[in-house]
């Protein structure tokens, strides 16, 4: 791992740790057992999760409690409530056995989260705006968003060397809008508790377990997508390298030249920092470019002279 990634990690998980512990001192609840309700809940939606595209990382739907915290609960609670469930949400039914430091990280990166978007929604600055509750909970949405996917986004960045913009963008940038239904939900559960009772707003829980389900369904139909696109573009590789290898047996001299033009024209578009997409199309160009050959006839590729004035 870089340097640059380890001094990140440390830092965030420094920040992290320093928030959980200070607001653990000022810890209060005024209903344990509407809290428990929740934390239990919590936990367990952080159990269904669901592989991102592209990324080595799952999510799952406990956001909505911890937005739902941020609206009625005290920020001691809804830090237990975050840390808690992005543990398990680390550990339970890992595709790879999660190391000790980004165990770390995701419970550390989930606590900055809740912090800056409790400070935001609880804001004065906000507040004396006269803002209505639902555009303040957009708000917050938006800044957990942030907060949450941008930290990991980073670190794939600096981890793969990728640019932060585009690694954010292709791996999270798609799942707002899921931020923004659930923000919508936990706004739900807060005012049926404020006005009917905690109880009654238990009864969202299996809307929750809906938006899982079209996520999953979701997800699944852009994986099956992603391989219909992989699967063609193997194929057209393979049409590619057939092609080739009939350029090299027209002409024997064209092998090595093949190749080296594939090089060239590689470490050439490398260094003009093109995409991922345009160096394919420069690596299929520098193996065809000489495709013309195949139309040719043997007798004037395979001459040891000079061509007459006609062949040329």
């Amino acid at each position: 791992m870089p340097g640059k990634a380890k001094i990140y990690i440390s830092f965030i998980c420094t920040v992290g740790a320093v928030l959980i512990a200070n607001e653990m001192f000022l810890w209060e609840s005024q209903d344990i057992l509407r809290y428990l309700s929740y934390l239990v809940l919590a936990v367990l939606t952080s159990r269904l999760k669901l592989n991102l595209p592209g990324v080595n990382g799952t999510l799952s739907l406990f956001f909505i409690f911890v937005l739902y915290g941020i609206l009625q609960l005290s920020l001691p609670e809804t830090l237990v409530i975050g840390c808690s469930s992005a543990l398990v949400q680390t550990l339970w039914h890992s595709r790879v056995r999660p190391k000790a430091y980004q165990v770390a990280f995701n419970v550390c990166g989930m606590a900055l989260a809740i912090v800056t978007t409790s400070y935001a929604y609880h804001s004065e600055f906000l507040r004396s705006r006269h803002l209505d509750v639902a555009l303040l909970l957009i708000i917050s949405c938006i800044v957990f968003f942030t907060m949450s996917t941008f930290p990991v986004a980073t670190v794939i960045s600096l981890t793969e060397g990728k640019r932060l913009r585009k690694v954010w963008y292709e791996c999270y940038f798609w799942s707002f809008p899921y931020y923004l239904a659930g923000a919508a939900i936990a706004g739900v559960i807060s005012a049926v508790d404020r006005y009917v009772g905690w109880q009654s707003a238990l009864l969202i829980v299996p809307v929750v377990y809906l938006i899982y389900r079209s996520y999953g369904l979701y997800l699944g139909r852009v994986e099956d997508e992603k391989k219909h696109a992989e699967e063609l573009a193997s194929l057209h590789l393979r049409t590619i390298e057939a092609l080739a290898l009939a350029i090299e047996a027209k002409d024997h001299t064209t092998h090595d030249h093949l190749k080296r033009v594939q090089v060239y024209a590689l470490e050439i578009g490398k260094s003009l920092k093109l995409s991922r997409v345009e160096l394919e199309a420069l690596r299929a160009a520098a193996l065809l470019h000489d495709i013309g050959k195949l139309a040719v006839p043997e007798h004037i590729i395979s001459k040891p002279g000079k061509l007459t004035r006609e062949e040329f």
